[in-house]
């Protein structure tokens, strides 16, 4: 027999399809609850600024909340939804797993590094000074920069 295509509402036996179920679970599980997790905050932040505007109006006291968390759990079912869609999930498994494969610096390499820009920056910016009061000095000399005359 062949088997049903995912989704189509007839299972083989001893089957079960959820309509809630995770994609792959515990594939790109950090990525997806990072994800996860960020997007539920940016969800209680619009919920909250929803909630200050409201706040203020002549609307039933029940309404004022109620709409707040609708478009809270809103946010969190549509970031459910998202890192288990099999789109965006393979997406962030993907994701997963090249960061795996990334090299990543050294403490000892990232503090050296760290150092030689903050060097670089600093000597740069005292040349630009000196280059800048050379600049500000031949003005003056020449009169087509008047400092502390009115000004």
């Amino acid at each position: 027999a062949v088997p049903e295509p995912v989704g189509s509402g007839v299972c083989a036996p001893g089957e079960y399809e959820m309509a809630l179920e995770i994609y792959k679970r515990g594939q790109g599980k950090y990525t997806r609850g990072i994800t996860f997790a960020a997007g539920t905050v940016v969800a209680a932040l619009l919920a909250r600024y929803v909630w200050a505007q409201l706040r203020g109006t002549d609307l039933n006291q029940y309404v004022v909340y109620a709409i707040p968390l609708a478009v809270f759990l809103g946010g969190v079912l549509g970031m459910y939804l998202l890192v288990t869609r099999p789109g965006p999930a393979d997406f962030m498994i993907a994701t997963e797993g090249e960061m795996k494969k990334v090299s990543w610096s050294s403490r000892r390499e990232i503090i050296g590094g760290t150092k030689v820009v903050i060097t670089t920056t600093l000597i740069l910016a005292l040349l630009l000074w000196v280059v800048d009061m050379a600049f500000a000095f031949f003005f003056k000399w020449v009169g087509v920069l008047q400092v502390g005359e009115g000004t």
